[in-house]
C-alpha cells in the first residue's frame, strides 16, 4: 500500500468529464486510464461498470472502492460529489486506498456541468483538499452538429469546458469535421480541440495538465487562457471590423462578447460589476474570463467565472505583452448580447471596443 500523505498536502486537482449521450465519453475515459500517465487517477462515476472495469485488472475491493491496476481506483457518487470526495480524502489520509493524485469525474450525457463546478468551487466539505483543475468535453464528430442545434445541454457543456474532445473521426467525413471545428471555435473561443480516432487519444496525460479554471504561473500563457486574443488578427486596434460585427454563423442563442477597456478599473467597480452580472443574467453567463488593468497596482490580475461561480482575482507577476488595456471575455447563453455590453459601463473604464461573434 503506497504511503499516505498527510492532510496538509497541496489540494488535489480536480477534472470534470462531461459530454452527450454516445459521445465516446466513457471510452475516452477507458482509454486514459490504461494511459501510463494516468497512473495513480481516482475516477468517480455515477454508476460503478460505466466505464467497462472488464478491461481493467480488478486488483481487489475496499468497500465500495474498486482498485485497477497502475494504482487507479474508481467509486460511485454518494450522495453528493462533495460527500463522496472528503470520503475519499479520509480513506487516503488514513492509508486504506492508494495515494491518488487526481480525480476524474465523469458526468451524465445529459448533465450541465455548471453545478458541478458551482459545488467544487464553493463546498466547504473539501476546501483546502481538492481543486477544481479543468473540465473536459467530449464532442460527437459525426453526430456533434445535429446535437449542437438539438440540445441545449450539449452546447453548455461545450461553453463550460476549457478543452474539446472531438471523438469518432476515424468514421466522420472531412467537410463534416471541419464544419464542427467552425462551430466549436465560435462556441467557446480558445479551448484547444484534441481530435481522437477509436477512443484512443495519443498523449492521455495533456488532458489533464492545468485547465483553465486555474490561472496559469507564467504570465505568457494568459493571453491563451484568455481565449480572446484571436479576435486581435485581423480585427485588433486599427482593425476594420464594426462593433458587434457577427462572426461563424452557430446557435443564436450562444453568444461570444471580448471587450477591451481603455483606463484602470477600481476594485469597487469589479465588485458592482459582478453583483450586476449575477443579477441579471444567472445561468446564461456560461464563462466570463478576464485581465484587468486594476487602479494603483502595477501588476494585472487574472479574473473567471462559471455562471454565478466567481473564482478569486489573481495579481499575476506581471503582464503578458506591452497592452496595458483590461480584457473581458463573456461566453453568454439565450442573452441579448446589448444587455451584455452595458454591464461593462459598472466597471468604471472606457469600452474602447467590444467585438460580438455568435
Amino acid at each position: 500500500m503506497t504511503t499516505a500523505p498527510s492532510p496538509s498536502s497541496a489540494p488535489i486537482p480536480v477534472f470534470v468529464l462531461t459530454g452527450f449521450l454516445g459521445a465516446g465519453k466513457t471510452t475516452l475515459l477507458a482509454g486514459l486510464l490504461r494511459h501510463p500517465g494516468m497512473a495513480n487517477t481516482a475516477v468517480i462515476v455515477n454508476e460503478l461498470g460505466e466505464i467497462g472495469l472488464d478491461h481493467f485488472l480488478v486488483e481487489s475491493r475496499e468497500g465500495d472502492v474498486v482498485l485497477l491496476n497502475a494504482g487507479c481506483l474508481c467509486c460511485a457518487i454518494l450522495n453528493t460529489l462533495p460527500e463522496t470526495l472528503a470520503d475519499l480524502h479520509f480513506r487516503r489520509v488514513r492509508g486504506d486506498i492508494p495515494a491518488f493524485e487526481r480525480v476524474v469525474v465523469e458526468t451524465t450525457g445529459l448533465a450541465d456541468p455548471g453545478p458541478i463546478v458551482h459545488a467544487l468551487a464553493t463546498s466547504a466539505l473539501i476546501a483546502g483538499r481538492f481543486r477544481l483543475e479543468g473540465v473536459i468535453a467530449t464532442v460527437d464528430g459525426v453526430l456533434g452538429l445535429g446535437e449542437i442545434e438539438r440540445h441545449p445541454e450539449v452546447v453548455r457543456q461545450i461553453a463550460i469546458a476549457d478543452r474539446l474532445v472531438l471523438t469518432k473521426t476515424d468514421i466522420a467525413d472531412g467537410p463534416t469535421v471541419s464544419r464542427l471545428r467552425a462551430r466549436l471555435a465560435a462556441l467557446n473561443p480558445g479551448a484547444p480541440v484534441i481530435e481522437i480516432a477509436n477512443g484512443t487519444v495519443a498523449d492521455g496525460a495533456a488532458l489533464v495538465r492545468p485547465g483553465s479554471f486555474r490561472v496559469p504561473d507564467d504570465p505568457g500563457e494568459v493571453g491563451r487562457w484568455l481565449a480572446g486574443e484571436r479576435h486581435d488578427h485581423p480585427h485588433g486596434p486599427g482593425g476594420d471590423r464594426p462593433h458587434g460585427a457577427e462572426g461563424h454563423h452557430h446557435d443564436a442563442r450562444v453568444r461570444a462578447l471580448s471587450a477591451w477597456l481603455d483606463g484602470p478599473v477600481a476594485w469597487e467597480g469589479y465588485a458592482a460589476w459582478v453583483e450586476e452580472l449575477r443579477r441579471i443574467e444567472g445561468p446564461r453567463l456560461l464563462r466570463m474570463k478576464g485581465l484587468l488593468n486594476v487602479a494603483g497596482s502595477d501588476r494585472p490580475y487574472a479574473v473567471h467565472a462559471v455562471q454565478h461561480v466567481f473564482f478569486r482575482p489573481v495579481r499575476l507577476a506581471r503582464w503578458p505583452d506591452a497592452d496595458r488595456r483590461s480584457r473581458i471575455v463573456l461566453i453568454t447563453y439565450d442573452l441579448d448580447p446589448a444587455r451584455a455590453r452595458a454591464t461593462l459601463a459598472a466597471l468604471g473604464a472606457p469600452v474602447e471596443k467590444a467585438v460580438l461573434e455568435g
